[in-house]
């Protein structure tokens, strides 16, 4: 099965903007993208995301079986249960990002943010008067067991993207450049919030 060239650019191209930014540091992160309703593209495992070549990219089925050679990321499973639980998801975005990382080990349930205006870039709201809500699950190797977790947290109405505690975000969108956004956005919040959590408790 032929990756879409279309689908191949894009992720490489996410790739680089994400490693610009310093937001997939080494090999961590993962990005996919929907190409129909039983598969997936998405990275092959212990690549670096600033430096995807056509060969880094492989399909899996939506129960991340491969369908072409590769080793897909363990992490797989959480793509999977995106785009099964979002219908109008068609790309996914996983950085390791400082911010989103730190914050996820600082607030152990959920990151609730409210009131700023880049809330706007989340689909559907159109008002700064709201609150996110962005759940935070324990880290667990055992994928399936964390698969679970996040479908106990979720709210598909609600949520556009969720922590894991000491390892980073996902987030997803309509297209991988609604993603990246998404992506972007949140880092903007993470910090604003990081740096209002570090005033409060400043001595000065």
């Amino acid at each position: 099965m032929r990756i879409p060239e279309e689908v191949v650019e894009q992720i490489i191209l996410a790739g680089k903007v994400l490693d610009s930014k310093g937001w997939v540091p080494a090999t961590s992160g993962n990005i996919s993208h929907r190409l129909d309703s039983s598969s997936l593209a998405i990275t092959v495992s212990g690549r670096h995301k600033g430096r995807l070549k056509e060969g880094d990219i492989m399909v899996v089925d939506m129960d991340a079986n491969p369908i072409t050679p590769g080793k897909p990321s363990a992490e797989t499973l959480l793509h999977v249960f995106v785009y099964k639980n979002f219908p109008t998801a068609n790309a996914v975005v996983h950085t390791h990002s400082p911010n989103a990382t730190l914050i996820s080990r600082l607030k152990r349930e959920v990151v609730e943010i409210e009131d700023y205006e880049l809330l706007k870039a989340f689909p559907d709201i159109d008002t700064h008067e709201v609150k996110l809500s962005v759940p935070v699950l324990e880290n667990d190797q055992d994928m399936k067991r964390l698969v679970k977790n996040l479908s106990r947290v979720i709210d598909k109405n609600r949520h556009f993207g969720f922590l894991i505690s000491s390892h980073g975000l996902y987030t997803w969108g309509r297209s991988m450049e609604e993603a990246l956004i998404h992506a972007e956005a949140y880092e903007f919040l993470f910090d604003c919030e990081l740096k209002q959590l570090s005033l409060r408790y400043s001595p000065w």
